[in-house]
């Protein structure tokens, strides 16, 4: 199976999930070429861009189970090629 280039954006509002967030990206280690964080305290939530080369069956997966976090709103963009 061929991987996808992606940029996977998240939000975490709840500061009690980071830990999961970060769990499940540790799990996807292999496939991260980077990741930046930004804590935006003037809203009181954390931003989390990570860029991947990954089956595209991973980055959904992954991006769903972030998004299914309380507090934590996550989407993919891929690349057209």
């Amino acid at each position: 199976m061929g991987t996808r280039l992606a940029i996977l954006g998240i939000i975490i509002e709840d500061a009690n999930a980071a830990n999961a967030v970060q769990d499940l990206l540790h799990g996807a280690a292999a496939y991260i070429i980077g990741r930046m964080g930004i804590p935006y305290e003037k809203r009181g939530v954390s931003i989390i861009s990570v860029a991947l080369d990954a089956p595209a069956d991973l980055i959904n997966t992954l991006a769903g189970k972030l998004g299914s976090l309380p507090g934590v709103s996550a989407r993919a963009i891929y690349a057209k090629n």
